[in-house]
């Protein structure tokens, strides 16, 4: 908070007393007065009573006593399409934060068209996504309204009091858009939890999934086990341009590991090491034409010149997204990992995502994550697991691993160091830190460890015996 709030200065800060999460009530307060603090701007801070803990201090205000004045005429005013609506922060783990400025009319009018072209979001019906404040998605979420659409807002664990926790709601409140991490989706399959078991998901028509890749295994669990005909759509984009730059279509066929369609009115295409437009074949995702919800610049940034060095200088007047991706033949995306994680062994490029589909699947895996350690003038690839409890690294396993992604994949995607931990670093947000476990194993100092939401976990992958020279 310290990293982005200390660049924006805001002037407010509302805090809650506590939130519940697993069962378990966690303190605000101490880490908000903290905050306040350490934020020079901030002149007030305003405490909202959730779970009954700590009473605000003398100096702070009780959001009861703001509600409860009388009601002023609401007033409004005339602003521009590029006025700045919300500052979002980008999640810092290769450097400072970003302090991303969104436009009015870009975020409204790209989120209209994004809920209801490619998501049928109509006036009357329940849009729910699993999501924390923190993240792009509960901005998407709450330009719901903007359709006449009722939101659904859960707050807690996605598996407390048990698996069955987001389904229950989605029937009890008719859910008719699901929104959810690929993450999620997964971990519940190796759960064995199939929600079309427990519940009637009458109301259910689209399944949006986002955040990290969603393999192909997982919509085949997805029509199999929740239901089938709903629309599962793969969505992607980023905190960047607070949106999708491939996303759903309810007129178009789903195909298996595929993300639907390009976003309406995107010239995107994807470029490979020539700079050329391809199909078919893996490369970079771009955006070739100007769009209504690019950022109007970053807090802070009075020259430009960061705003044009994170999107523009790859490619001239083209927004280079950092995605490494593969436009098909029936003109879907597919996913292969983010650029800047790419593994590069033997001057082969290959994406992360294609190791985790296959080994993800595994019985005996959890979850996983992959690196390209630097080894003798080249790059060898290197992955740690995460086992089910009980499960034990041996050589039959190891060697189930290795046969799995080479019958899969390909000789070149097999690791040539398989090692076991028991977590693996996640932004707030869930995402994968894969850069921040290469900079620990290359022995780097992790640029923003504030980034990550369980940092403690770097020290299993710190000066590996097993992977030194």
């Amino acid at each position: 908070m310290l990293d982005r709030f200390g660049q924006t200065q805001p002037k407010v800060l509302f805090t809650t007393d506590a939130y519940r999460y697993n069962g378990k009530s966690h303190d605000c307060l101490s880490k908000a007065r903290a905050v306040r603090e350490g934020v020079e701007n901030i002149a007030h801070m305003v405490v909202i009573p959730y779970v009954g803990g700590t009473p605000p201090g003398s100096d702070e205000t009780c959001w009861k006593a703001i509600v409860s004045r009388p009601a002023e005429p609401l007033t409004f005013t005339r602003v521009g399409f590029n006025d700045p609506m919300y500052v979002l922060y980008s999640s810092g783990t290769t450097g400072k934060p970003k302090c991303i400025i969104h436009s009015v009319g870009g975020m409204l009018l790209n989120h209209i068209k994004e809920h209801q072209l490619h998501s049928d979001v109509k006036a009357g019906e329940r849009f729910f996504y699993f999501t924390t404040c923190g993240w792009m998605m509960w901005n998407w979420l709450a330009s719901g309204l903007l359709s006449g659409a009722t939101l659904v807002l859960f707050d807690g664990s996605p598996f407390y009091p048990d698996a069955g926790v987001l389904w229950r709601l989605t029937d009890a409140q008719q859910v008719t858009l699901f929104g959810t991490s690929a993450k999620y989706l997964e971990a519940l399959e190796k759960h064995g939890y199939n929600p079309k078991d427990h519940h009637s998901l009458t109301s259910l028509q689209t399944l949006c999934s986002t955040g990290s890749v969603l393999a192909p295994e997982q919509f085949d669990w997805a029509y199999s086990q929740v239901k089938s005909d709903v629309q599962l759509s793969s969505i992607a984009g980023g905190t960047d341009i607070c949106g999708c730059f491939v996303l759903g279509s309810p007129i178009s066929p789903v195909y298996r590991g595929q993300s639907q369609v390009r976003g309406l009115g995107l010239d995107v295409e994807v470029f490979n090491n020539e700079g050329k437009a391809v199909q078919g074949e893996k490369g970079e995702l771009v955006c070739c034409n100007s769009f209504p919800n690019q950022p109007v610049g970053f807090w802070g940034d009075d020259d430009g010149q960061r705003y044009h060095n994170a999107y523009w200088n790859k490619i001239e007047d083209i927004w280079f997204h950092g995605d490494y991706v593969e436009l098909t033949g029936q003109g879907g995306m597919v996913f292969f990992g983010r650029s800047d994680a790419i593994l590069n062994p033997g001057g082969v490029r290959i994406g992360t995502a294609e190791i985790y589909r296959h080994v993800n699947q595994l019985d005996e895996v959890l979850d996983s994550v992959v690196i390209g350690q630097d080894w003798n003038n080249d790059v060898r690839v290197v992955l740690f697991v995460k086992l089910r409890p009980g499960q034990v690294l041996d050589s039959d396993l190891e060697q189930k691993i290795r046969t799995t992604i080479r019958t899969s994949c390909t000789p070149r995607h097999v690791p040539a160091k398989i090692l076991t931990i028991t977590d693996i670093p996640r932004t707030k947000s869930g995402k994968l830190a894969e850069l921040a476990v290469r900079d620990v194993v290359h022995g780097r100092e992790v640029a923003q460890l504030s980034a990550l939401d369980n940092p403690e976990s770097l020290e299993q992958y710190k000066a590996r015996p097993e992977l030194q020279h």
